[in-house]
């Protein structure tokens, strides 16, 4: 069973549809117990930095992300998800993530051309940097949906892919049992759905 971690932040309904669809057992919970249950955690994020960490510091959910990671159990954050997995955030002020992957989430103003948009959004397509199990039913190239003004950067020890915007923005990142995509893979068609097909299977 996946737990979605409910802490008033994050399209989770959404992401529960896209499990239910390819047949996986998932509930959205706050529940510490549920969560502590669970064979694997998803943690989704949509808004800022700062009011998400917060949240999850008010309800203690953020030491039992910790804890699990710890204990080895599969971890997926996505988007805001993801950044709430690193060390720090400058988004509006600099914030301590969760400190589970090495590296900080950054503005993509100042780095990537003037010309081009932000936020980010739109279908980009991944480059791989390294195999991993999450790539299990994908392929280099393949294209997801992405909705982000902010990416993580100095990441090098858990950077599996990138995408192209203007430089290369860092896309999928995942150290150990500790994984995270910036784009969301319940608007991502069958790319998406065979992202967290590969994240159901892994032990």
């Amino acid at each position: 069973m996946i737990a979605i971690i409910d802490y008033g932040v994050g399209n989770l309904f959404s992401v529960k549809s896209s499990f239910s669809y390819i047949g996986a057992e998932a509930v959205v919970t706050g529940d510490k117990d549920v969560i502590k249950k669970a064979d694997k955690i998803l943690l989704p994020g949509v808004g800022a930095f700062e009011d998400a960490i917060g949240k999850l510091r008010e309800t203690g959910l953020d030491k039992v992300i910790i804890e699990e990671a710890k204990n080895g159990k599969p971890i997926l954050g996505i988007c805001l998800g993801m950044q709430l997995l690193f060390e720090k955030s400058y988004e509006f002020g600099q914030f301590d993530g969760l400190g589970l992957l090495k590296g900080s989430v950054v503005p993509m103003k100042g780095a990537i051309d003037s010309k081009l948009k932000i936020p980010h959004i739109g279908y980009n397509g991944l480059i791989f940097k390294k195999q991993h199990p999450l790539f299990k039913y994908i392929k280099d190239g393949d294209f997801v949906y992405f909705v982000h003004s902010y990416y993580a950067t100095d990441c090098e020890d858990s950077l599996l892919a990138t995408t192209e915007y203007g430089c290369e923005l860092t896309a999928i990142v995942g150290k150990d049992n500790v994984m995270g995509a910036q784009f969301h893979p319940e608007k991502s068609g069958d790319v998406g759905l065979n992202i967290l097909r590969a994240f159901c299977e892994m032990e």
